[in-house]
């Protein structure tokens, strides 16, 4: 039973967190994403660099069995065992520069409980106001769900119809070292992206997960190699999940004044679906 009037006492909860974007960091990150960009000081960072800034600095020993921190303190703590970041948006307003100082200003915006296909699930809405040494950078609504455990087999892929092939398109082999430097960059303990072991056995998936963020963050990217230029309005959504038990391919079409993205295998269902506006 959730006790949905004491969650939303989490609504209107704020923290603030900053971190100095350095070089090393800038570096690594264009390491991980096979990117040649310019790292030292003054250099427009790439986008999305700031989901690697400033993560929560937990102890380990108040994180849970999954590796995920305890629950409660800026988070609602909803009393459902498994968490995922379902979707968000971007609204960028100025860059980021390697070298200044970022910040980042959240709130908790709504917390809202619907039944679904696989049981109660429960929806956290969380604003972060970002900016580079005090100039605004973006506006980001992050999208977090949670779940419990029982229905039907999270690991399974679906029987869906196969999803189309861009007009871009581009392969990618979620190898197990790309996994593991992303959740190194995002200081991110969930064992589902590195914990082969603890994957099969305690979560009962076919692999190791795909991070969702990773994977917007790859569409961004082939979004700005298509146009030209960074975009000025990001959204995405998880649909499905991706393992690293077969590649995945990163897909555009033009829609418009913008573009349509999403992640899938070659022959399975959309796993993230995703639209750029310029």
């Amino acid at each position: 039973m959730i006790d949905i009037d004491h969650l939303r006492q989490w609504i209107g909860r704020e923290e603030q967190q900053s971190e100095l974007l350095t070089p090393a960091i800038a570096e690594r990150f264009d390491a991980t994403f096979d990117l040649r960009g310019e790292t030292g000081d003054g250099a427009r960072a790439p986008a999305l660099i700031h989901l690697c800034l400033a993560p929560p600095a937990i102890p380990t020993e108040e994180l849970g069995p999954d590796g995920h921190p305890a629950r409660g303190g800026f988070l609602p703590p909803v009393p459902l065992p498994r968490r995922m970041w379902a979707g968000g948006a971007f609204s960028f307003h100025g860059d980021i520069r390697v070298g200044e100082t970022v910040t980042r200003r959240s709130i908790i915006q709504d917390v809202v409980v619907k039944e679904g296909r696989t049981g109660m699930l429960c929806f956290v809405t969380v604003e972060h106001q970002v900016d580079s040494n005090g100039r605004a950078a973006l506006t980001e609504r992050q999208d977090i769900v949670y779940r419990g455990v029982d229905g039907p087999d999270a690991g399974a892929k679906k029987i869906a119809s196969t999803a189309p092939a861009g007009e871009y398109r581009r392969a990618v082999q979620p190898s197990a070292v790309l996994l593991f430097r992303y959740s190194a960059l995002t200081f991110n303990g969930h064992r589902i992206h590195y914990d082969a072991p603890y994957v099969h056995g305690q979560e009962g998936y076919p692999g190791l997960i795909v991070h969702g963020p990773m994977q917007a963050t790859m569409l961004m990217q082939l979004a700005e190699q298509i146009r030209g230029s960074r975009p000025t309005q990001f959204e995405f959504r998880s649909l499905s999940p991706l393992f690293d038990d077969a590649d995945f391919t990163l897909n555009a079409a033009d829609d418009g004044s913008g573009l349509k993205l999403w992640t899938c295998y070659a022959d399975g269902p959309v796993a993230m679906v995703a639209r750029a506006e310029w």
